[in-house]
């Protein structure tokens, strides 16, 4: 029966889920029971994407993500895939009516990674619009579960907090990318000659973003909002350490919360909300 292959395509998101992030499985985890599942299938094909593109190197990596995208349009055409992920992914799709075009810029992005380019302010915002606004888009239409209106109210908003996580990893990531990767996604940035003007002028940027994004996450229901605000605030955290460090350290060492600071964030923030303190 094809109920019990479904419960296993979720069960395979899921896993990628926890074994590849933490930081998202501790805030997909205060969810509600009844979305948690669809953030998993999105997570697990964004993540299977990633990996073609940032970890396949003894591989053809264009031809693995061309096959990808190839089958990802035939199970949304046929609402089924013998690949675990697709299958879970195609059922959200459908299920909270994604447009395409969600899913395409994705790919496109993906696509950038593959290629070895300067960024301009251009490419850099298209690159943070399919990587990471879109994604944000994805999870606001199973956040609020089919209601156009309040999806067109917080579309911004969801945008904006996909583009601040997705900036936080490229300026915590920024040694690796470019010395393992080839990779430099903030335009008019030498990273061997990176100030600490550049650093906080990137950190403000951000910093905006985060502000622009809350005004929106304040919106999300019950079964969303306290999931979300705790990623938010890991990620706030994040920049903070970003911000205290100097840059001998952010190249150096990769930045990290630990458990115990995570726990915290989560009671502190299930306290917050609890008292309407947000």
């Amino acid at each position: 029966m094809k109920n019990i292959y479904d419960k296993f395509s979720l069960k395979t998101s899921k896993l990628i889920t926890n074994e590849y992030s933490t930081s998202f499985s501790f805030s997909t985890k205060l969810l509600s029971k009844n979305i948690r599942p669809s953030i998993y299938s999105i997570y697990g094909l964004v993540r299977l994407a990633d990996e073609i593109v940032d970890s396949f190197h003894e591989y053809e990596k264009e031809k693995l993500l061309n096959k990808l995208i190839a089958d990802y349009q035939d199970a949304i055409k046929n609402k089924i895939s013998l690949n675990p992920i697709l299958n879970s992914f195609q059922e959200v799709y459908h299920k909270y009516n994604f447009e395409p075009y969600l899913v395409e810029r994705f790919f496109d992005s993906m696509r950038m990674d593959l290629k070895s380019e300067e960024y301009t302010s251009k490419l850099y915002d298209n690159y943070i619009h399919g990587s990471a606004e879109v994604v944000g888009l994805m999870c606001l239409k199973v956040f609020v579960k089919g209601d156009k209106k309040l999806y067109d109210d917080l579309k911004y908003s969801a945008m904006k907090l996909g583009s601040a996580f997705q900036k936080v990893n490229f300026l915590r990531d920024l040694e690796f990318d470019y010395s393992s990767l080839g990779r430099m996604y903030f335009p008019n940035i030498d990273n061997n000659n990176l100030s600490n003007q550049q650093k906080y002028e990137i950190i403000n940027d951000i910093e905006r973003d985060f502000n622009e994004s809350l005004i929106g996450l304040k919106k999300l229901d019950k079964d969303s909002f306290l999931g979300v605000y705790v990623a938010y605030r890991y990620y706030k955290e994040l920049l903070l350490k970003i911000k205290k460090s100097n840059l001998t350290k952010m190249k150096d060492v990769r930045i990290r919360i630990s458990n115990f600071k995570k726990m915290a964030l989560i009671l502190n923030s299930a306290i917050k909300v609890n008292l309407k303190m947000v």
